[in-house]
């Protein structure tokens, strides 16, 4: 193969580009399936290949990864040909929608002092308000107003006590998968194979996600696509304490052995 000069274009493998870039191998397969960056060819192996041109575009990926742009926002620019000053202004527009939220928190916190303090009564839609609604905006780009919605419904309907417990298995969760990722379990180990399925029961106590759908493949997709936002959005990510990785695959491949597409 040879480049625009008529020279044979040098080709670097999987492992060298994530050597050199600091990016493992999974992020970079991840890229390619989002089509974010995909290699020249793979190898009949399964081993990716990429050219100089692709090191590049992988340099532009990483430098706008620094401003905090998302990998869709990211795509855009160098797919679309979106000028930089649009993509920092939408940046800028997530910061503000993230900071409205913390206000939102700060303000139920407070009020959780308070009724702690003066032994007032602790009103739940005012000591949960900006926690559930801090991922509201992907939840309606990837799966519709209805679902958040549905969801949101659901969380206000919830007594204290219930709203409460749900955040703690959400916590024991988070915990239990850093302790696997701390041991070095394989995705479809036994152990993190009833994780997935204990994560799985606790996402399907959340009423009005997809997993309510009679759909298995919507039912399939909701989970490897959740599993992907959690590895690509630094948000999900900081509660696995950098094992989102490990929830994602194993949450992927119990979505393959359980969930059967007619």
């Amino acid at each position: 193969m040879n480049d625009s000069t008529g020279q044979p274009e040098v080709l670097h493998s999987i492992a060298q580009v994530s050597k050199s870039a600091g990016v493992s191998s999974r992020t970079l397969r991840h890229y390619d399936q989002i089509g974010l960056l995909v290699p020249d060819h793979v190898a009949g192996n399964g081993y990716r290949f990429y050219t100089d041109r692709q090191l590049v575009r992988l340099q532009q990926i990483l430098l706008l990864k620094l401003l905090g742009l998302k990998l869709e926002t990211i795509a855009e620019i160098l797919d679309k040909q979106r000028d930089e000053l649009t993509a920092l202004q939408i940046h800028k527009k997530q910061l503000h929608q993230q900071r409205e939220a913390l206000n939102r928190q700060i303000a139920a916190l407070d009020h959780s002092i308070s009724a702690l303090t003066t032994g007032g009564t602790m009103e739940p839609e005012k000591i949960f308000d900006g926690f559930n609604e801090q991922y509201k905006q992907e939840v309606t780009e990837r799966w519709g107003a209805d679902a958040y919605e549905a969801s949101d419904r659901w969380w206000r309907s919830q007594t204290t006590q219930q709203q409460r417990a749900f955040m703690e298995e959400a916590r024991k969760l988070n915990q239990a998968w850093i302790e696997a990722g701390e041991k070095s379990v394989s995705a479809d180990s036994f152990e993190a194979q009833e994780l997935a399925a204990r994560h799985v029961q606790w996402l399907q106590s959340t009423k009005g996600t997809p997993l309510d759908s009679g759909d298995p493949a919507q039912r399939k997709a909701y989970l490897c696509n959740l599993g992907e936002m959690y590895v690509a959005d630094p948000r999900f990510a900081k509660n696995y304490g950098g094992y989102a990785e490990l929830v994602r695959d194993a949450l992927q491949i119990f979505a393959e052995r359980t969930i059967q597409l007619d």
